[in-house]
Parts: C-alpha cells; structure tokens; sequence
C-alpha cells in the first residue's frame, strides 16, 4: 500500500456475521491487497482498485457456512463508508463520472454523482445463477450497500453480453472508472463546493 494521503481512509466494522477490516486510499496508483474469503469477489475488488486507481486492501472474516450474502454486503457498506470519510466535503471534485466498459461481447455502463444522495439504478441481467460458487444476484447487493453508505447515486447498465463474468466484470470496471472521474479533484474549480447549494 502507498503511505497515508489526506484522502486515505481505514475502517473496521465487526458484528456477529462477518469481521472486516478495510484502508481505501482515493489517490493511488491501483495496487491491491484483497481477501475476502470469496474467489471472485477477491477479483472484481482488485479490478475496482486496478482501474480506479485507488490502493485498496481488505480483509473478511464471514459466515461463508451459510452463504456469501453477509460478507459481499458488508464489504460493500464498509467501502461506501470509506469513500465517504475519505472525500471529506467533496471540495475541489469532479462529483459527477460516467464510464462505458467493454469486455469482449460484454458491454456495462455506470455513471455517478457524490450527491450525497443515497440511489442504486440495476440495470444487469445475468444469463446464469453464478459465477463459480458466487450468487450472481449478490452483486446487486454489493453495489446498494456501497452506494447507500457512500451516500452517492449510481446507476448500472448491462448494454450487451452473455457471458456472466464478462458482464459482472465490465461492470465493476466501469464503476471503478466512473469513480474515479467522480473523485478526481477538478483544477478549474479552485477547491470550491461542487454544488449550488454550497454543500453536498
């Protein structure tokens, strides 16, 4: 991991169903250090990181006897929360980011605004139940709880594919790459308040 930026963020969250401990650092260079227990979930959050450029680690402990719903969840809202602490009040950002990914016959958009508004779009139809043992209704999940605690709207759009992975991992690609416009300090801003209202 890089050393502590302003932007820099480390959470912890323990309950009776999972253990997480997670640092989220928004001005990276896309290095990872990911384990959650689930194999493909490890995937996608180090092509979050990777693509949004943001150093990422994480470790969770869950419930995986009885399935991947807890943990997927959880990380989800415990990385909402980072990227909330993190972005502090938003001064000098771009707020809004918009991405169209392809992989192969995939084809995911996302598009974002740090609104301080708590809102999930889905739009992601998956041709298959899983992706390995991974539920693939669970990335819903992951992406209200990392929405909903992030306080930001965000809307997923399958525009094409049929093959599961390839649409699940456009789509973490192109929220990884709409985030990262979306947290990218703007320099024609000169640090104001992206909002008219002077606060967001």
């Amino acid at each position: 991991m890089s050393p502590q930026s302003a932007r820099t963020v480390s959470l912890s969250r323990t309950t009776s169903e999972t253990d997480i401990a997670l640092t989220l650092d928004l001005d990276g260079s896309g290095r990872s250090e990911i384990d959650t227990g689930i194999g493909f979930l490890d995937h996608m959050l180090t092509a979050l990181a990777r693509h949004g450029l943001f150093d990422l680690a994480v470790r969770a402990k869950g419930d995986l006897h009885i399935d991947f719903h807890h943990t997927t969840e959880d990380v989800g809202i415990v990385l909402g929360q980072a990227f909330f602490q993190a972005l502090g009040d938003k001064r000098g950002i771009r707020r809004f980011g918009h991405a169209i990914v392809p992989m192969d016959e995939a084809l995911a958009e996302a598009a974002i605004d740090l609104s301080g508004r708590a809102f999930l779009a889905w739009d992601v139809v998956f041709a298959r139940d899983k992706i390995g043992t991974m539920d693939t209704e669970l990335f819903e999940e992951f992406f209200r709880a990392l929405a909903f605690n992030g306080l930001f709207t965000l809307h997923v759009t399958r525009k094409a594919g049929s093959n599961a992975h390839h649409v699940a991992e456009a789509s973490f690609k192109a929220v990884a790459r709409a985030l990262r416009m979306a947290v990218e300090p703007d320099p024609r801003t000169a640090g104001i308040i992206p909002s008219t209202k002077g606060a967001l």
